[in-house]
């Protein structure tokens, strides 16, 4: 099957065509949702920081919405600030253009207010979204393609069926000269040995056991149970009762690939190949994390149903419980539960997979974005000053 997508000036490939809408404070999300509202076929990202941070906690979410701007998927972006914040918009935006793509800047103070800047950002949307009418996809190849691995709600099926089955796609797309990123480091715990052995090198396996111990340090500096949120109350009550159990699912996401690096939070992969994101397990923070990083697309298991979606980057979403692809059908794409029932191999449901990802690719619109799901967090580090 051939493969197209939208070459973008610094290389990357792009397998959507999106104008984004970006808020760099919480002050100017409603502005943002009022343009993007106004202009069929924008998308927007709005969130709650951007003030009040300091540190490590500022840079990372400079960090994310740099990324989620540069992110190949999007092929315009119009960033709008309130004109006081922290995250200077016209900052964001330099950083952004980095990429070559056309960013423009709207500032709520400077335009006497959100009326006038509503009307004037509807103006700037509709001429850039022009623009983007006239760009035409082009071959191109599996190898520029970097997927990101999510799993939640997760229950008894999803290490049994439909993380296996995401493992044989991740392998495909890493043996095909693509990029694979596996996250949510407190889902490794009581796993971390298993993945360090795939590690290419000793630094590679130590950096694994360090985001494990930093997750584990990051709870008990809280005094505080890691339990009470792995697993969670739904894992639980769905067969899953240890946090050991939850992370031995968890990571059959990867398939078995050697582990090439680990990033942080936000941070693109180094290179081709599997790469671990040291992420939070809460799954909106954690593929906003990977989308950052660059994931045009997104595998996502889901053992009792979860309908989150990503505002830039079209989200596969698959169960191995054949109940929920029952009751949930509307949200969920894939059925793994095929391989529950004895009906399919974990292998027959991976080409499956890889069959709608190469899908996907080519311009299949997913369930999440045909129902407009385009959920997005920022994960946090400090507290707001």
């Amino acid at each position: 099957m051939k493969l197209w997508g939208y070459i973008r000036p610094d290389g990357s490939v792009g397998i959507r065509n999106h104008l984004l809408v970006l808020s760099s404070v919480v002050c100017s999300n409603e502005v943002v949702l009022a343009i993007s509202k106004s202009v069929p076929g924008s998308v927007s990202i709005t969130h709650n920081e951007g003030c009040g941070q300091l540190g490590v906690d500022y840079e990372q979410t400079l960090r994310t919405l740099v990324g989620v701007g540069k992110n190949p998927n999007v092929a315009s972006v119009l960033v709008v600030g309130l004109g006081c914040e922290k995250l200077d918009p016209y900052m964001l935006a330099e950083r952004i253009s980095e990429s070559g793509k056309k960013v423009e800047v709207l500032v709520i103070q400077e335009e006497g207010g959100t009326l006038r800047a509503i009307d004037k950002g509807i103006a700037i949307a509709e001429s850039m979204l022009s623009d983007l009418s006239g760009m035409v996809r082009e071959v191109i190849d599996l190898s520029h393609i970097v997927i990101a691995l999510e799993c939640g709600g997760s229950d008894a099926t999803s290490g049994i069926a439909a993380n296996p089955a995401m493992g044989v796609a991740s392998d495909f797309v890493v043996s095909s000269g693509g990029t694979s990123i596996l996250s949510e480091t407190p889902e490794f715990i009581g796993a971390e040995h298993i993945l360090a052995k795939r590690a290419v090198n000793e630094d590679v396996a130590k950096r694994i056991y360090e985001i494990v111990k930093r997750a584990e340090e990051d709870a008990l500096k809280m005094g505080v149970d890691l339990r009470g949120t792995q697993p969670t109350r739904g894992n639980i009550e769905g067969g899953i009762t240890t946090i050991e159990e939850k992370s031995l699912g968890c990571i059959l996401k990867a398939g078995r690939s050697p582990i090439q690096g680990v990033v942080e939070y936000a941070e693109q992969p180094k290179g081709k190949g599997l790469w671990i994101m040291d992420t939070p397990g809460h799954d909106v923070q954690s593929v906003s994390g990977m989308v950052a990083g660059g994931a045009q697309l997104v595998l996502f298991s889901t053992g009792r149903g979860t309908p989150v979606g990503c505002p830039i980057a079209p989200v596969i979403k698959i169960t191995g419980n054949p109940k929920t692809w029952e009751r949930m059908s509307d949200n969920i794409d894939i059925n793994a539960g095929t391989i529950i029932l004895g009906i399919e191999t974990v292998e027959e449901v991976g080409r499956r997979i890889i069959k709608e990802m190469l899908s996907v690719i080519n311009g299949k619109m997913t369930k999440s974005e045909q129902l407009g799901h385009g959920e997005f967090a920022i994960t946090r580090i400090g507290p707001t000053m």
